[in-house]
């Protein structure tokens, strides 16, 4: 590389206006990819929304449109359109244009705002191929249009009006979102729910004219209702705990809502001004420590435990817990971590919101003992089975067996050493096994058979959970732990693949799979490291020529095309298992990675996925009655 001659002040670039967003988008809404657009509908829903919670609107219109640009609309006071003397353009086109100007920074005309940092309209103005803004205030109309974050023109009047409020129009540019900008349907109802439950009285309305799908959302119990429905299918053992505490000043606000259930999972969720901080924060410590701390208070007033070393710790009150914490401040004093929100870094809410959380909870056990004790003894039950999982994987790990020296010895591996290109297929049974570990490819595949149903892992513990044999070999195969002992940098390989059999019973074992990572391993999915695999569901042979279908309608196709209909009759193969292939079709049609098809395993609603899962894998079997009733005309049976 040549070296630079000079380093003068002619280097040194300033970029104008809105120039470093498109520049380097990422840096102001965290990604490019599709997860970068929904961030930008965000930005626009949640300046409706602080008008809400200023107290003037009291609906939000939400429009997804064919050409998938997007609308949003409030019933609010709307964007002031005067003109502001020092920067001599308007307060409007000031706000969509320049990076840091809003109403927010003050305090004067919102005292609490999801909007911080005063890029949110102007971001998505700079990062969209055409926006327009529509405000109706003092009895008129004013209208403004933008590409890429430029005006076309001055601010135009649009007649006269009879209510007051914003709406904002907007189509993400692709050149920018490359990923596509078609926003999903299902995430956009997740991200404006969640809001409904924080902001009690406040409708939303959302249409996807491209389906003609809408829902409504309006709240009267806050996140009250929140946590019950994060528990929906699920035994509860007491009614919600509700904490509401404001600071002295009235700078901070705290809304707490817990309730236990008897499942062993953790599903907690904090919220700053309506912003999900899904990386936590100060509020989110606060609550940890105070819950714990009350928790053992609570056990030695009883006499439950003693001042000895029987004291239970964080992770003991977490299992069965779900909780919202949710804080609202003054916009001008809030200070996340990073452009994206995601992470609260005010010092002075821990304090106040252990503080909070502590006295709400001593004097709940004190006016409920009955829950008290319900809560004890769950927490009791989950220091227990901490130490028996604790005592499992020592004597485990003592004798060898969670070590990389020890591979299983149903494990084939690969030769390759470096995750990143080496594949590990999780096979149903010694058939399908043998077939695997011939038609593979040893350079970079490796294959692990396990024989027969594994343990359903939904309330399964890890000291059970580490004594069957086959979720203990896939462990091990993997290399990176499970629990506290996980070590993600040891993942021995970055593709995962689940290949079972097109029948009832593989996709129960896929099932069974699944619930295992999504319940024990979730970095796996999260970092996209699980797939499963499509095996063909037919051989259709044509004289010397063979075709492979993965559909019905792909095996109606392949018939079609060669002049036939089905009473013809060519030979049509139905596969109902892998060891009905031989290893060079198996290879041929799921395991070469130039033919074959994956499907990646993801979360898109992580709240969504929790429920279903605790639903068909839990023990309460009322809930799962139902969806089966409920589902049962639609279901594709393979008999």
């Amino acid at each position: 590389m040549a070296k630079t001659t000079s380093y003068t002040g002619k280097q040194i670039i300033v970029l104008e206006g809105l120039e470093p967003v498109r520049k380097r988008p990422a840096m102001y809404i965290g990604t490019t990819a599709l997860a970068g657009v929904h961030h930008c509908l965000n930005e626009i829903i949640d300046n409706s929304i602080d008008e809400a919670l200023a107290g003037f609107a009291k609906n939000v219109w939400v429009t997804i449109h064919k050409d998938d640009s997007v609308t949003v609309t409030d019933d609010g006071r709307g964007i002031p359109v005067d003109r502001v003397p020092k920067y001599n353009v308007s307060a409007l086109e000031l706000v969509m244009t320049k990076l840091h100007a809003g109403g927010k920074f003050e305090g004067k005309a919102y005292k609490v705002s999801g909007g911080l940092h005063g890029v949110g309209a102007s971001v998505v103005n700079a990062l969209s191929t055409h926006l327009r803004v529509e405000v109706h205030r003092d009895g008129k109309i004013f209208i403004q249009e933008y590409k890429r974050g430029i005006p076309t023109g001055p601010i135009k009047p649009g007649g006269k009006a009879q209510d007051t409020g914003t709406t904002v129009s907007f189509t993400p540019d692709a050149e920018i979102f490359q990923d596509g900008i078609s926003l999903n349907f299902d995430t956009v109802k997740k991200q404006i729910r969640d809001r409904a439950y924080l902001i009690a009285k406040l409708s939303f309305h959302l249409v996807d004219e491209r389906t003609n799908q809408q829902t409504h959302y309006y709240f009267e119990g806050g996140i009250t209702s929140l946590v019950k429905a994060l528990n929906r299918n699920k035994i509860t053992l007491h009614e919600p705990i509700t904490i509401k505490k404001a600071s002295p000043d009235g700078g901070i606000e705290l809304e707490v809502a817990i309730q236990y259930n008897d499942g062993f999972s953790e599903s907690v969720e904090s919220y700053v001004n309506v912003i999900h901080t899904v990386e936590g924060g100060t509020h989110l410590t606060g609550f940890r420590m105070s819950l714990t701390r009350a928790i053992n208070d609570y056990a030695k007033k009883v006499g439950a435990t003693k001042n000895g070393d029987d004291n239970i710790i964080g992770d003991d009150t977490r299992e069965g817990l779900t909780a919202i914490v949710y804080v609202k401040m003054s916009s001008q004093n809030l200070q996340f971590e990073g452009q994206t929100k995601g992470k609260l870094g005010n010092a002075e809410v821990q304090p106040f919101v252990q503080s909070a959380v502590k006295e709400g909870l001593d004097t709940y056990f004190e006016e409920n003992p009955g829950d008290g004790r319900s809560i004890l003894e769950k927490v009791f039950l989950a220091a227990k089975a901490r130490l028996a999982a604790k005592a499992a994987k020592d004597a485990i790990i003592r004798k060898g067996a969670l070590e990389g020296a020890s591979l299983p010895g149903k494990l084939a591996d690969c030769q390759e050493k470096d995750p990143a290109v080496s594949e590990l297929f999780i096979v149903e049974g010694d058939s399908a096994g043998g077939s695997a570990k011939q038609g593979r490819d040893r350079k970079f595949q490796a294959i692990l058979p396990l024989r027969g149903k594994i343990l359903n892992t939904e309330r399964a513990r890890l000291d059970k959970i580490i004594e069957f044999e086959e979720l203990k070999a896939l462990v091990i195969a993997l290399g990176m732990g499970i629990a506290d002992s996980l070590n993600a940098e040891k993942l021995r390989y970055h593709r995962v693949i689940i290949m079972t059999d097109a029948d009832v019973d593989g996709e129960h074992i896929m099932t069974l799979l699944l619930t295992f990572f999504f319940r024990h391993l979730p970095y796996i999915i999260e970092k996209g490291h699980l797939y499963v695999a499509q095996p063909p569901l037919y051989k259709v042979t044509m004289g010397k020529n063979i075709r492979y279908a993965y559909s019905d309608d792909e095996r109606n196709k392949i018939v079609k095309e060669h002049g036939m209909d089905l009473k013809g009759l060519p030979n049509i193969q139905r596969y109902k298992g892998l060891g009905e292939m031989n290893p060079e079709q198996l290879w041929e049609t799921t395991m070469n990675p130039v033919n074959r098809v994956m499907r990646q395993v993801n979360i898109a609603d992580a709240v969504a996925a929790d429920q279903v899962f605790a639903m068909l894998m839990g023990d309460d079997v009322p809930p799962r009655k139902r969806f089966i009733q409920t589902h049962a005309k639609s279901a594709t049976l393979d008999i």
